[in-house]
């Protein structure tokens, strides 16, 4: 637990901005999130082929 108030400690500014902004970047994670999903369910499974299939036909 002291090594991660002292993480917050040390990045005060962006803490508190991350906190006052009204935007977030949720939407971006949320698709990164996807992509790394489908990206671990294919590896390995098939050609490129395939994993681009799979991603336009998600999207």
């Amino acid at each position: 637990m002291a090594s991660f108030s002292r993480g917050l400690s040390a990045d005060l500014d962006a803490v508190t901005a991350a906190l006052r902004e009204p935007w977030s970047n949720g939407q971006t994670e949320g698709q990164i999130n996807r992509l790394k999903l489908l990206k671990r369910q294919m590896y390995g499974a098939a050609g490129i082929d395939l994993l681009l299939a799979r991603l336009q036909h998600s999207a």
